[in-house]
């Protein structure tokens, strides 16, 4: 991933989804995708600083239900082809499937978000590796739809990291270059509020566990967020700012986040303090 991210970056996200957790429906309903107001935020993310901005057609919340390959065809890729023309930015497509995924890349994507894991579709790796795209791998348990049906871990990092090493391998064998691939935890994704703390605190063994990939983390607005604070989702930026700090510290390579701002000045003070606990100098 070092050909978007050099120290560390945030990734913007933007959702084109009318129900997604704490954002659905900004420039999406049930007559089509605002192309126009989605220029008009990623011009904001990018404006603030965003790395890179990450662009979903289908809800991964808790619960949510799978969308056709269709409709989130429809809501993702004129709207990519839209921002390629556009900005300098890397945009990047969340999703689970090939034909989107592929579709997304000829519109002007260069990075593929699989929530999954490769999982899902056993034809996203081939196509990943076909067109030379930069890959995050995530961890998921599940669907959207079971993933938080009694999540139960014995060992998370252990067995979060033998998954995602199991997924990288499925990437390898497609013939994708390893240094295209980086890899998520899946905060909230078949996760208890303890596992998703245990992940964010202990980042830097679940590297180690992963053979040294880079790490991508996801805390923005997440429900275990919400259970510390009590705040409702869109409400939880100043709790989503503090554990994109302690990520970025514990070695994460890019957070993703919908407040980029805020979360770029996060990573900027994880990163100062991760460069003195190894006595750099910034």
């Amino acid at each position: 991933m070092t050909q978007i991210f050099r120290r560390v970056g945030v990734i913007g996200v933007l959702n084109a989804t009318p129900d997604s957790f704490s954002d659905g429906g900004r420039f999406v309903d049930d007559s089509g995708v605002d192309v126009a107001l989605g220029i008009d935020l990623a011009a904001q993310m990018e404006k603030d600083g965003a790395s890179a901005i990450d662009v979903g057609g289908e809800s991964t919340r808790p619960g949510a239900a799978q969308v056709a390959v269709d409709e989130e065809y429809e809501r993702v890729v004129p709207l990519i082809e839209a921002l390629a023309k556009r900005f300098e930015a890397p945009i990047s497509v969340d999703t689970r499937k090939a034909d989107v995924a592929e579709a997304a890349i000829v519109a002007g994507a260069s990075l593929v978000n699989d929530v999954s894991g490769l999982r899902f579709d056993p034809e996203m790796a081939g196509v990943v590796a076909r067109f030379g795209a930069e890959l995050i791998v995530g961890h998921s348990r599940g669907t959207p739809e079971t993933m938080q049906d009694a999540p139960h871990y014995d060992d998370v990092i252990e067995e979060v990291g033998s998954e995602l090493s199991a997924s990288v391998s499925i990437a390898l064998d497609a013939g994708v270059d390893p240094q295209r691939i980086c890899v998520d935890p899946g905060l909230g994704f078949g996760k208890r509020p303890e596992d998703n703390h245990a992940l964010l605190a202990r980042l830097g063994e679940l590297s180690e566990r992963v053979g040294g990939y880079g790490l991508v983390v996801g805390p923005s607005r997440k429900a275990f967020l919400g259970r510390l604070t009590g705040d409702a989702p869109a409400e939880r930026d100043a709790a989503t700012v503090a554990a994109c700090a302690i990520a970025v510290f514990q070695g994460a390579l890019a957070v993703r986040a919908h407040d980029v701002r805020g979360a770029l000045r996060a990573c900027q003070v994880g990163l100062a303090l991760r460069d003195a606990r190894r006595g750099a100098t910034p």
